[in-house]
């Protein structure tokens, strides 16, 4: 089932199926990126503003003026299908948001968390029937709409092709969506490729997930200060980020701190001054601090089914985010003991924000769980949930697990740290520098050893170095690969700002910088060290 629509190309048409099918529409222009264009109008001054601005965007000057749905569940599935006709489900994901809101702007999770089995199984069935009817050999990616109190679900789109999901979905379960595609289209067939995570299994094995993976987008407006923050169907991200844990509190904490947008925990953003009306007011804003302020309005006590009514967003949600400010609130009020601050550590909370809700410094929190045993394991992502052991060290932390990332000092180390999440001015080229970097010094004969979170990224591939830990790109958590890893060097040039910040907390840990001394690269960075060098040269 779709939602009703009709493809206009011309005002008037879109105006008089506008008012055929009821405000609000959706518009989504054809063979534009992103949403260019499009947008949910809500009466036919709107409707026309938009319209014409998507004709014109669209290289066809054709616009989709469709049902709007907005409010629903939007469930995305990755599936792959070979020549021969075999099908399976390669992932499947949950955004956090409504449908109203673009997947690229939306926090989304794997996988899927409020499914029934039933609703689980319906929508498997629908995209594995999809990919079969239309023939696609390779990946694909089928969005949904499924109403949220009964059956009824709507296709959103139907991508033939690898995507920005595809890219996720490859990430957060380890299986190659790209490589099996092209084996694919050479003529093999899913039973006939290896799973180069296992070495064992082969393709046709659907992945099975014993953790939880969320993604963040990472939106400009640090840079556009007046930009308007509200988010609809028109992707705004320059980039994302994904972090994986063993439980969804822990994950959202890590991709949090990942965005390196100086926010750390969800009380970044001060909401305090707000009352329950003004909060309920701002409930209704759908931008990039929506998280925040259902954390801030959890706080004053408005109750899960208020929040649900004006956000739409699932009360499953939004019971993790109160368990979150729960743990704020028992750090802030009740004596820390060694009880409290493993639950902490098991939902992520960095030592920093601990130590301030708790009034004692950082250094004294983390000697307290060290001494206590508490400190960050490194599990496996090897794609079926520990059935077969995986081959391939891509790791992840969590605080209530066994590490499984083995010692290893048969060789040298390097440290390679990516540079996080696209955005204005720090994109790919760093990406770059940083897998070439890494073959370089493989063929040099070091063990190599990467840590990012960019989920579309070539360097979070699990076959680029020998070792990735796809973690937040933050003192404490380098320090937790450091500790298990031992390395004799980092690299820190080649993955922009974000790798430069660590330089000194690096050397402080006793990791040797390789290639530009840290207090060279601080010569530079600095503004003012760096106008007096060009004095003393003048």
């Amino acid at each position: 089932p779709i939602a009703a629509s009709k493809v206009v190309e011309n005002i008037e048409d879109g105006i008089v199926y506008a008012e055929e099918i009821g405000y609000p529409v959706v518009l989504r222009p054809a063979y534009t990126l992103g949403g260019s264009g499009g947008g949910i109008v809500n009466n036919r001054e709107e409707l026309e503003e938009t319209l014409e601005n998507g004709l014109r965007l669209s290289r066809v000057h054709q616009v989709l003026v469709e049902r709007c749905i907005s409010g629903w569940k939007e469930i995305e599935y990755e599936v792959m299908r070979d020549s021969i006709g075999n099908v399976i489900t390669v992932c499947n994901m949950e955004n956090l948001d409504p449908v109203g809101v673009h997947t690229g702007d939306s926090i989304v999770v794997a996988p899927s968390q409020t499914l029934g089995d039933k609703e689980y199984q319906m929508l498997r069935t629908s995209a594995l029937n999809i990919i079969t009817e239309l023939g696609i050999t390779g990946g694909c990616n089928v969005q949904y709409a499924l109403h949220p109190e009964s059956f009824e679900y709507c296709v959103i789109e139907v991508n033939p092709r690898v995507s920005r999901s595809s890219a996720l979905a490859s990430k957060a379960t380890g299986y190659p969506i790209a490589k099996v595609a092209a084996k694919i289209a050479l003529g093999y067939t899913l039973d006939e490729i290896k799973n180069a995570v296992t070495g064992k299994t082969y393709a046709s094995f659907e992945p099975m997930l014993d953790y939880c993976v969320v993604k963040m987008p990472r939106l400009p407006f640090d840079k556009f200060i007046s930009a308007r923050r509200e988010l609809g169907t028109q992707m705004k991200a320059t980039g994302e980020v994904m972090s994986i844990c063993t439980n969804f509190e822990g994950a959202l904490m890590k991709a949090i701190r990942s965005l390196e947008q100086h926010v750390d925990s969800l009380m970044s953003y001060d909401y305090t001054a707000l009352d329950v009306e003004a909060l309920k007011k701002e409930l209704k804003k759908v931008d990039d601090r929506r998280i925040w302020v259902i954390a801030e309005a959890v706080r004053k006590g408005i109750d899960y089914d208020t929040i649900h009514h004006i956000t739409k967003i699932d009360k499953w949600f939004i019971h993790k985010i109160a368990r979150l400010v729960n743990i704020e609130n028992r750090l802030k009020t009740e004596e820390l003991s060694v009880e409290l601050l493993r639950e902490a550590k098991r939902m992520e909370f960095p030592d920093k924000i601990i130590a301030d809700l708790t009034k004692k410094s950082e250094k004294e929190i983390c000697k307290m769980r060290k001494d206590a045993g508490i400190v960050a394991a490194f599990k496996m992502v090897d794609t079926c949930a520990g059935e077969f052991a995986s081959e391939t060290p891509y790791y992840y932390s969590c605080f209530d697990g066994v590490n499984e990332a083995p010692e290893t000092n048969d060789r040298k180390k390097v440290l390679v740290l990516g540079s996080g999440p696209i955005r204005i001015g720090q994109g790919i080229e760093f990406d770059y520098c940083s897998v070439h970097c890494t073959w370089t010094f493989e063929k040099e004969g070091y063990e190599t050893i990467i840590v990012n979170n960019n989920p579309e990224t070539v360097s979070t591939d699990f076959d680029i170095a020998d070792k990735l830990y796809f973690e937040p790109l933050t003192p404490e958590d380098v320090a937790s690969i450091v500790d298990v890893e031992k390395p004799d060097g980092a690299v820190v040039q080649f993955g922009g700002q974000t790798a430069i910040k660590l330089t000194e907390a690096l050397i402080e840990m006793g990791v040797p910088i390789f290639g530009t001394k840290a207090e060279d690269v601080d010569a530079a960075e600095d503004r003012e060290l760096f106008d007096h060098i060009l004095e003393t040269c003048h």
